[in-house]
């Protein structure tokens, strides 16, 4: 008896979970539009719109979403009662092409994430720039030089006018010490810049910073910008090899990508060759 009353408890729960999840599923799937055959489905719409929206706001865009479904199955209809057999075979056919791309694109990106070397060393950057100076001529001008703009009212306006003009680093490190106060400052003149990022910044004419120059001062309602001018190289000047550095390794990286592929794709064409997979009639 006992055993009995154990088992219709299991039968009685096994059924009550069963016909919550039939309910839970059929109300997952209830229509909520319908254009000819086409269904749009409650569940359809679970993830499209943001959490927390008020009933007001989601009924808006349920009613908006249901409407642009609408209105593509309609039109997807018409296109394709009124498209001819060539048109939609040639669809089909780009789509076929599309998504062989994509496959294919997509095993190629996941071979070489595994087999490709990103190691670049410094002697093959070197050697690359070397080979092809002449392809790395600069379409714009680019200068070494500092800048400082800081307010005019600062009290040691002098003492940091003399520290910027200081080649001394004891100097720069003083000058560095007081960066909170500046309102933009460019103290590293051993690098390339270009001269139109400066431009950005500085109120100063084109010309002058072409001009190799130890000191610029000017000033205006927004304070003083002092710059110093290390070096200039202008337009189609071959690039120095630590500008164009970052441009090397990338290419050469995409180099290697084109070897790696093409190495691939020949020994595929071996194996289905040794296997009999492909054969040239």
């Amino acid at each position: 008896m006992r055993i009995f009353a154990i088992f219709l408890c299991v039968i009685v729960f096994t059924s009550c979970n069963y016909f919550k999840l039939q309910e839970k599923e059929n109300n997952a799937s209830e229509i909520i539009a319908i254009v000819n055959t086409e269904k749009l489905f409650k569940k359809d719409l679970e993830g499209v719109f943001p959490k927390n929206l008020s009933t007001q706001d989601s009924l808006v865009l349920v009613k908006s979403y249901i409407q642009d479904w609408a209105i593509k199955q309609l039109l997807l209809n018409k296109a394709e009662k009124n498209s001819s057999l060539e048109a939609i075979n040639q669809i089909n056919g780009l789509v076929k092409d599309y998504k062989e791309s994509l496959l294919i694109n997509n095993y190629k990106e996941q071979l070489i994430k595994q087999q490709l070397d990103t190691v670049i060393s410094e002697e093959e950057i070197e050697a690359y720039y070397t080979r092809n100076k002449e392809n790395f001529k600069l379409n714009e001008e680019l200068v070494k030089a500092k800048y400082l703009h800081f307010s005019a009212n600062l009290i040691n306006e002098k003492e940091l006018i003399q520290l910027f003009k200081s080649d001394d680093i004891e100097d720069l490190e003083a000058l560095e010490k007081q960066e909170l106060s500046f309102k933009f400052h460019q103290f590293n003149d051993s690098i390339w810049t270009q001269i139109d990022n400066i431009l950005l910044k500085l109120p100063i004419s084109k010309e002058n910073l072409l001009k190799k120059s130890k000191f610029i001062q000017k000033q205006d309602s927004l304070g003083l910008y002092l710059v110093a001018v290390n070096d200039v190289l202008l337009r189609n000047s071959i690039a120095p090899l630590s500008y164009i550095k970052p441009t090397i390794k990338q290419m050469i990286l995409h180099k290697r990508k084109i070897e790696l592929i093409r190495e691939i794709e020949k020994i595929i064409v071996k194996d289905a060759t040794q296997n009999n997979n492909f054969k040239v009639y």
